[in-house]
């Protein structure tokens, strides 16, 4: 059910594979996502099983309506009926778990655990591009927080490896992030959107930073939207003591 798990200094970090949940095929079994044609029943009751899993509060986790933009909202507590689409949330409520939905995009974690201020951002191709890790970090500087003691996690996400994609369009993006630039283990261009990811966070000066060694698309215990297409969601999970 949780693949990965780490503690840093009171902030907690923690990403789910696709196992130990009640969604039937194609979404089997730990579908975390609400927006792929699971039932609404199924959704809910993974969101209950993975929160209690890691100690939380079901209803004290945030989620996103991501949209592969760079909007970043600041958060202090679950959203009422409407939830608003953002590809970045923040918070400095402890207590309060953010959490972010991938199927090989990037699920990137921020944490400064001195100013007690934590980020979840999704990281998909587009939005890489459009920079919303560096809007989320900013948020989280404003906020008080300093990028050299922001702690960062990515998850697993579809790998350089595999993520084959036209020559025009890794130009296109290799012209914003060049780290992006990728090439297929069989020869053809892509891209590595989790090596663009953790270059802009170098440069931010974000130096704490671990990468997931999943490919999603490569293993069979993760979701990958580019294998299946019709599959569920991993969720990335954030939160302070």
């Amino acid at each position: 059910m949780i693949g990965q798990r780490e503690s840093v200094s009171g902030a907690h970090f923690a990403f789910t594979d696709r196992w130990g949940g009640v969604s039937a095929a194609p979404y089997e079994e730990l579908n975390l996502g609400g927006a792929v044609g699971d039932t609404p029943e199924a959704v809910r009751g993974n969101r209950e099983l993975a929160a209690k899993s890691l100690g939380l509060d079901p209803a004290q986790v945030v989620w996103m309506n991501q949209v592969h933009g760079a909007d970043v909202a600041v958060v202090d507590e679950p959203w009422g009926s409407t939830v608003p689409e953002v590809d970045a949330i923040v918070t400095v409520r402890r207590g309060l778990a953010l959490a972010v939905l991938t199927a090989d995009c990037v699920p990137v974690l921020l944490a400064d655990p001195v100013a007690g201020i934590v980020a979840a951002a999704h990281a998909g191709r587009p939005g890489m591009v459009k920079g919303v890790v560096p809007a989320a970090v900013r948020a989280m500087v404003e906020l008080g927080a300093e990028e050299d003691r922001i702690v960062a996690r990515t998850g697993p996400s579809v790998c350089g490896r595999c993520y084959e994609v036209p020559e025009a369009m890794r130009a296109e993006v290799a012209a914003v992030e060049p780290a992006a630039h990728a090439e297929t283990s069989w020869g053809t261009p892509a891209l590595d959107v989790s090596a663009g990811v953790h270059a802009q966070l170098d440069r931010l000066g974000v130096c704490d930073r671990a990468q997931a060694p999943v490919c999603t698309l490569e293993s069979d215990d993760h979701f990958s939207y580019r294998r299946d297409r019709t599959t569920g969601r991993l969720a990335g999970y954030v939160w302070l003591d």
